[in-house]
């Protein structure tokens, strides 16, 4: 994952949805290797690599990440298609996009 994504997930973090969350989303990316995000009440850790016992793992693209994130693919449709595998508390990537909204 860019510096400029990860800024940007950083900047588009919405503290207040993620107030009483303790969660860690893995993310496999096909592209860019291994991620992980820490929501812990309200605040955001990103790390690289992989986490040893994440809420929930997600493999996908990068790019199918940014079209989920903005709005262009809708995170279902990736989920069915094949371009977005979870396991894990599978219900936690819906949350995506309230604690990372595009406005």
């Amino acid at each position: 994952m860019s510096d400029a994504t990860l800024d940007k997930l950083k900047r588009r973090f919405d503290a207040d949805a993620a107030s009483g969350m303790h969660e860690v989303f893995q993310f496999h990316f096909s592209d860019v290797g291994d991620h992980y995000l820490v929501v812990d009440d309200g605040e955001l850790e990103v790390h690289e690599g992989e986490h040893d016992d994440p809420s929930v793992s997600l493999s996908l693209s990068s790019e199918t990440l940014k079209g989920v994130m903005n709005g262009e693919i809708n995170g279902m449709s990736a989920f069915m298609s094949g371009k977005l595998k979870a396991t894990g508390n599978v219900m936690l990537a819906t949350k995506l996009s309230s604690l990372f909204p595009s406005c």
